[in-house]
């Protein structure tokens, strides 16, 4: 892995010419209002030199439009219906390991929970950077992601380095492990408040397998309700 740069440097200033660099990029994020955010942030291809090619909201369609488009990089949420970031990435993993037109990714999320930042890396991003971050820094991030650098927020920095670096410190929960990652998204969904039928919606699934996950979920973990669920889940910044 390529040494970690901080997203700190500001996108140099065209002066009003067309920038000398160009990346097709893809958006992935579940909030509409967000996408659309960024897209008028950073979209301004003649300004950014980022042209933003297609956008998805859940994991199937993020699949269908990175394997239809093939962008340099995609911005990638960590938490998406239909399995989250990290199973974007693994049905992406052959756009990834193309050596001629590779798909970059870069997670932009607004968590920062260890367990999110390892997930995504192991799984194959380029970098992780948090919702809090400047257009300007989050252009300046996408082409150094599409040059195949390793990109992180200052804050993740540090914290990455040594997360892979440590070999005495376990590199995952091993409680947490137990679960799949369609669990994990119910069980953070249930730590946050919400009720089965808002679950059901948010991941396009129905009520009888939000309970059968629930259940699972509190075997695994040897709790007994959502309440002490929602105490676990907080107590590992999940929520």
């Amino acid at each position: 892995m390529s040494e970690p740069t901080e997203a700190n440097e500001p996108v140099e200033s065209t002066g009003g010419s067309a920038p000398e660099r160009h990346v097709r990029v893809v958006l992935v994020d579940d909030h509409r209002m967000f996408r659309t955010g960024v897209q008028a942030e950073i979209g301004r291809t003649e300004q950014t030199g980022v042209e933003v090619v297609g956008e998805a909201a859940d994991v199937d369609q993020a699949v269908t439009v990175i394997t239809a488009t093939r962008p340099e990089v995609v911005l990638l949420d960590v938490h998406l219906p239909g399995g989250g970031g990290v199973e974007v990435l693994r049905r992406c993993a052959a756009l990834m390991a193309d050596t001629e037109q590779p798909v970059r990714f870069l997670a932009l999320s607004v968590s920062d929970a260890a367990e999110d930042v390892i997930g995504v890396i192991r799984g194959g991003a380029r970098g992780y950077v948090t919702k809090t971050i400047t257009g300007s820094d989050l252009v300046d991030s996408v082409f150094r992601v599409q040059d195949g650098d390793a990109v992180f927020s200052p804050r993740l920095a540090g914290f990455v380095l040594d997360a892979f670096a440590s070999t005495d410190a376990p590199p995952v929960d091993e409680d947490l492990d137990r679960l799949t990652q369609r669990e994990r998204e119910v069980l953070r969904l249930i730590a946050r408040g919400y009720a089965y039928k808002e679950i059901a919606k948010q991941l396009f699934i129905s009520v009888k397998t939000v309970e059968s996950h629930v259940s699972a979920v509190l075997r695994k973990l040897q709790l007994s309700n959502r309440h002490e669920l929602t105490r676990w889940a907080t107590a590992r910044r999940l929520v």
